[in-house]
């Protein structure tokens, strides 16, 4: 059974991302000394279900352990992913603001939160860099991150080849940070304008179908389909782990849910694993 090393910013998601998969049927341990992960897996000799265990800052000395303890693994013939969660600057202040907790990082010298998090970030680049998988949380609420790790995770606790997430995105609100192709469909006419249709969204079959009905629209998205049938080939080729694919228009409820929705279905069509989702079709226009 393969394991999940889950780690990343604090802040970004972690203890969301734990309590998922344990839903998922992973046997977790939070906060385990990096040395003692060849001592859990003696332990856990014969267990049935794959194992997460979280390791991050406040580890920050044991970190220094991680890889020999990585490499040890290998040898025992435990293979593993690590999982990345991380979120912009902005977003973790602001997530420790509202909580009112302190910073692992800021014990060390009393430094402010911010000090904190580029101290964190710089502790953990390693680990971002060596990451199997990368899941910014800027943006996104917390269903949608439970519903990013189901996806990316089996319940029988086997990773994908190469999980691809496809999602939808409005520009007025951000680009997504994880996003590897970003394409803005802000070109196609907009449903926005069509009183009847302005508070549908791209799921709704008149704004689907108003959508697609224009040339333009139908070139694009046969054009978009072929380019990402041949590219994500590619990728996979390579060996790469994951792949998010972004479609954005202005506000993420209308053309980009619909062009997200279509590539994400053309793609499952070929037989890759896919997961769809649309950060801000709920948002208010």
């Amino acid at each position: 059974m393969e394991w999940i090393i889950l780690t990343g910013m604090s802040g970004a998601g972690k203890t969301k991302a734990l309590n998922t998969l344990e839903d998922l049927g992973y046997s977790c341990v939070d906060n385990l000394p990096p040395k003692l992960l060849p001592t859990l897996a003696e332990i856990r000799r014969g267990a049935t279900s794959p194992a997460t265990v979280v390791v991050d800052a406040r580890s920050l000395d044991g970190l220094y352990d991680l890889w020999d303890a990585l490499d040890a693994l290998r040898n025992m013939g435990v293979t593993y992913k690590i999982l990345f969660l991380d979120a912009d600057n902005s977003t973790l202040v602001r997530r420790y603001k509202e909580t009112r907790r302190s910073h692992p990082m800021a014990d060390l010298s009393d430094a402010t939160i911010e000090v904190a998090i580029e101290r964190e970030r710089d502790a953990l680049r390693p680990l971002f860099d060596r990451a199997d998988y990368h899941i910014n949380t800027t943006g996104i609420l917390p269903y949608q991150l439970k519903s990013r790790l189901t996806s990316l995770l089996s319940r029988r606790g086997a990773v994908r080849t190469m999980w691809i997430h496809c999602m939808s995105f409005g520009f007025k609100h951000g680009t997504p940070a994880d996003a590897d192709l970003i394409f803005d469909v802000r070109c196609l006419p907009n449903p926005f304008y069509v009183d009847t249709l302005r508070n549908l969204t791209g799921l709704d079959e008149p704004v689907e179908r108003y959508v697609l009905e224009f040339d333009s629209a139908k070139q694009l998205l046969r054009r978009l389909e072929e380019l990402l049938a041949y590219w994500v080939s590619l990728f996979n080729e390579e060996g790469r782990a994951q792949l998010t694919i972004a479609v954005g228009c202005t506000g993420g409820r209308h053309r980009s849910v619909v062009f997200a929705k279509e590539l994400g279905d053309a793609l499952s069509a070929l037989g890759h694993s896919v997961n769809i989702s649309h950060r801000d079709i709920d948002r208010s226009q």
